[in-house]
């Protein structure tokens, strides 16, 4: 008797929240995807009310990028990311989203005025697409690279500037034209 209680909220943990029993294990920089894997539904509402997900971003390159007011390193990379990739790429079929973790729509609003960049910024105030990419606690400051077929391409992690350009390079072939 004492197994039924356990066994039945199981079932009902199973039935109720499916991804936390098949949760995937964090690689060693946190991401619970890979390169190669179809990018997650998701679903973002930008500061300006525009709304993307992952079926009206299909046909076209684009990266999440996940962020947060209070990430130094996010501040960091967020001017580069404005200069280097979203300038030069944004009017060859390429969307840079910054997907900020956590914080609600009138701070992110005020953060990427503060920051100066011109790219779409989202709220992602309870962490879903977050964590539907990475692992509780792993950190912000990543990009996720998403090719025209909508799988990933590259994931980055922190702003190592190898690693940067290694992603504009990427970014530059994949919204080339043939």
């Amino acid at each position: 008797m004492r197994l039924a209680f356990p066994r039945f909220a199981l079932v009902v943990a199973a039935l109720c929240f499916p991804p936390l029993l098949t949760a995937q294990t964090p690689d060693a920089r946190g991401y619970i995807v890979q390169v190669g894997d179809t990018v997650p539904s998701f679903s973002l509402t930008d500061v300006n009310g525009q709304t993307y997900n992952d079926q009206s971003l299909l046909g076209q390159t684009y990266i999440l990028q996940f962020t947060a007011s209070w990430c130094s390193v996010c501040r960091k990379e967020m001017p580069h990311l404005e200069a280097e990739v979203w300038q030069p790429f944004r009017d060859r079929n390429f969307t840079l989203l910054g997907v900020d973790l956590n914080e609600p729509r009138d701070k992110v609003a005020a953060f990427a005025s503060q920051m100066g960049v011109s790219y779409p910024m989202c709220p992602d105030e309870n962490g879903t697409v977050f964590y539907s990419i990475a692992a509780p606690k792993s950190g912000v400051t990543r990009n996720v690279v998403v090719n025209s077929d909508g799988r990933i391409a590259m994931l980055t992690r922190l702003f190592d500037e190898d690693e940067f350009a290694r992603m504009v390079t990427l970014v530059d072939r994949l919204t080339s034209t043939p």
